[in-house]
């Protein structure tokens, strides 16, 4: 089969690799139908994440159809569409149930790490995948949910729900600011209105995205680099600062912003993978009793986002900006890696 593989920092190829096979009873064999790229997968090329070593296949998102399954896994059967999670799931762990499956302590991969497929075992950017743990790792789509809708939630949807808007405490008649307007904090802004935010201010540098964030839910926007972006996202809370301040981006400055606007007694819910350090001005924010939280998703609430897209109640379509064939993986990966040229979100590559 062919996949994308990585070959050292700075090198990747679409090349041909052995077809994956059962290993565990609990395992599924996947063709992967419609796959994406994420912007961790730019971190490992760029070599920030050593753990992912040379030959390895890129990839955690993706919806496909089964082809083999385990001898032990009863829910599923070959021929069934799923959506193919990010984070793995024994189900059985103490771990796991507790819903902290982003540390499952199964052995696949690593005991302790949820985040796997594409990391330390071979991922989805490939024509099939195998699954391990396929009963609690794999969703069963419903008819009417495409494919492009799905492989939404695979990754960036409950990330954005999970870590920004249920670590941040979102509660009915909050207002809420969005530091970054990428994938992951657009699907923050889509899903803060689930939990009854009254205001959702987008903040960027980029002003198209700024705009196509309005279309998600956002109801104020700012540009970052302005000098009075502060005083605006004040103008917008009567002076007193955000309820909740989401970090999309993942850099200290962008960190700083949300500690500037939070009132005292707010949330900042970090969603962003920081690459160096962040200072944390406990000098200044303990007297605030400013919550600050983080975390890797958890993918927990799948089942219950892939419900509000098959009704129609989350726009998971609008994420996909550009689509493109297997055979044109570098084309995809050139695209999404200059998004501020190319305007991509999502780029949607399928067989």
């Amino acid at each position: 089969m062919k996949a994308l593989v990585y070959g050292g920092a700075g090198k990747k190829s679409w090349t041909d690799v052995p077809d994956p096979a059962i290993r565990n009873p609990g395992d599924a064999i996947v063709r992967v139908d419609t796959t994406t790229i994420c912007g961790t997968d730019l971190h490992i090329l760029k070599g920030d994440v050593p753990a992912v070593q040379e030959g390895r296949i890129l990839g955690h998102e993706g919806v496909g159809t089964i082809t083999e399954v385990g001898s032990s896994v009863t829910s599923l059967k070959p021929g069934d569409r799923v959506i193919i999670s990010c984070i793995k799931s024994c189900g059985h762990c103490a771990n796991c149930r507790t819903g902290l499956y982003s540390h499952c302590l199964g052995d696949e991969g690593a005991p302790g790490i949820g985040w796997i497929f594409g990391h330390l075992i071979d991922g989805t950017q490939a024509e099939y995948v195998r699954v391990p743990y396929a009963e609690n790792s794999l969703h069963l789509l419903p008819d009417g949910v495409s494919d492009e809708q799905a492989v939404m939630l695979s990754d960036i949807l409950p990330t954005g729900f999970e870590i920004g808007v249920q670590y941040g405490r979102v509660k009915p008649g909050d207002t809420v600011a969005v530091v970054g307007a990428g994938p992951v904090g657009l699907a923050a802004i889509a899903t803060a209105g689930l939990y009854g935010a009254a205001g959702i201010i987008a903040v960027d540098l980029d002003r198209n995205r700024l705009e196509l964030s309005r279309s998600f839910g956002a109801t104020q926007v700012v540009v970052s680099s302005d000098a009075d972006w502060k005083s605006q996202v004040l103008s917008h809370t009567d002076g007193l600062g955000v309820d909740v301040a989401i970090e999309a981006v993942g850099i200290p400055a962008t960190f700083d912003m949300c500690t500037e606007i939070v009132r005292p007694g707010g949330n900042v819910a970090n969603v962003g993978v920081h690459g160096k350090p962040v200072e944390l001005h406990l000098e200044r924010l303990w007297i605030q009793n400013i919550n600050v939280s983080m975390g890797l998703v958890n993918a927990n609430t799948t089942p219950m986002l892939l419900r509000l897209v098959a009704q129609k109640k989350l726009p998971a379509e609008k994420f996909a900006t550009h689509h493109f064939s297997f055979d044109q993986f570098m084309d995809a990966y050139d695209t999404f890696s200059r998004a501020a040229e190319t305007q991509a979100l999502k780029v949607v590559i399928t067989r």
